[in-house]
């Protein structure tokens, strides 16, 4: 039975990914990214949650649904007070990871061993706290994919013993990165001594910059493998670039990151730069792992359900009219036309008045106008100065775009 749903998960992954029209080199680089796609992508979620919630506006009486990814952000809305939360994933890794962390909040005494576990992530005893305190309270499925071992050997439970932002897809890029920058004789931590926003840019223009001007720099970015890393696939990196080297792209990304938000305030930052969350009594964290939410997390986490599945079956599968809130991620930059009007097709038969849909694009604008079949995309209203505005203020940085509609 696993078995047939791993077949089934890497059949819907593949379906997505890869183009039915591309030319052989490209479907080659398709495969290549879904098969990259299928273990651990994302140990920390690169979206915003702070200005997820304020998009979303969520109520009492909210039913959201998410993709999982990390789960810091379907962990984090419940701060919000939503009636449920469910958190969708494909990835196998992503859904483990995320019954973990419910595991842990249900199970561990106090507040303190959590932020050991999963706000630090790297410390021994994590390895039987895991055996005594979390393992027990697992689901068989979770359990086995923490207890098997990795290519390298190694129990994927250690992750947490050896540093877990370290780990997957993007915390592997992160780290090929800090090598490139070493390479060049460039310190990222010293970014993160920076005291005020003019000390960051300056760190920002006197280290960084010139690294996107290297030849080799240039033409590595250029290869859309280069960014599998941080989950673009290649159709997506397509929309990302645009008419521009993607070395400029990146910089100007980078630049938001390094030079908008203070370090003081960001664990984007510190993820980046660090590769880990700052270790000091007052670091920024996501909203999940903040102690003055930890009563709220304990009480509430039961609303929250991670479970594997297509998001556009699980969707089609809800009852008329019977959840209001949306988190699509990136998911759409994706798609064909066929199936982004089958999406919202589906949304808009599942959702209340008054829902409303929350997602990210590669490039700035959205993607619906034009592409969107005109009857479904009229029911839906675009809140144009709110996405603006929480594009501008989106801490992640990563994204050109962060959208918001809401069921007119």
């Amino acid at each position: 039975m696993a078995t047939q749903a791993a077949t089934q998960a890497k059949r819907i992954i593949e379906e997505a990914v890869i183009r039915k029209d591309a030319k052989v080199g490209d479907k080659l680089l398709d495969k290549a990214f879904a098969l990259a796609f299928k273990g651990l992508v994302y140990a920390q979620i690169w979206e915003d949650p702070v200005v997820d919630m304020e998009g979303l506006a969520i109520q009492p009486d909210s039913r959201v649904m998410c993709i999982a990814s990390g789960s810091c952000n379907a962990l984090s809305y419940l701060t919000a007070n939503p009636e449920s939360v469910t958190a969708v994933d494909l990835n196998h890794a992503h859904v483990a990871l995320g019954r973990l962390k419910i595991a842990a909040i249900r199970h561990l005494p106090n507040y303190e061993r959590f932020h050991r576990f999963f706000a630090q992530g790297d410390h021994k005893e994590n390895a039987e706290v895991y055996r005594t305190m979390i393992a027990p309270h697992l689901d068989l499925v979770s359990r086995a994919y923490w207890e098997k071992r990795d290519l390298r050997g190694r129990r994927r439970i250690s992750y947490f013993t050896r540093g877990i932002y370290r780990q997957g897809l993007l915390g592997n890029f992160i780290g090929l990165a800090h090598v490139f920058a070493k390479a060049y004789k460039i310190d990222l931590g010293k970014l993160l001594e920076a005291q005020t926003l003019e000390e960051q840019r300056a760190v920002f223009e006197r280290e960084l910059v010139p690294v996107f001007e290297k030849r080799f720099i240039r033409w590595l970015t250029d290869q859309p493998a280069s960014l599998f890393g941080l989950g673009i696939p290649p159709a997506q990196f397509e929309h990302l670039a645009g008419d521009e080297r993607m070395a400029e792209v990146l910089r100007r990304r980078l630049e938001k990151l390094a030079c908008d938000f203070a370090i003081k305030d960001n664990y984007f930052t510190w993820q980046a730069f660090g590769r880990g969350y700052d270790r000091s009594a007052d670091a920024p964290l996501p909203p999940y792992l903040q102690r003055r939410h930890w009563e709220a997390m304990k009480e509430r986490v039961d609303r929250l359900d991670v479970t594997r599945a297509n998001m556009v079956g699980w969707i089609g599968a809800r009852e008329a009219a019977s959840m209001d809130r949306f988190v699509l991620l990136d998911a759409q930059d994706w798609m064909n036309n066929a199936q982004l009007d089958d999406l919202w097709a589906r949304i808009t038969r599942a959702s209340r008045p008054g829902a409303r849909v929350l997602f990210r694009t590669a490039a700035e604008p959205s993607l619906l106008p034009g592409r969107l079949d005109d009857a479904i995309l009229a029911k839906w209203r675009y809140l144009e100065d709110t996405s603006a505005d929480l594009t501008r203020r989106d801490r992640s940085s990563i994204y050109g775009g962060v959208h918001v509609y809401e069921l007119a």
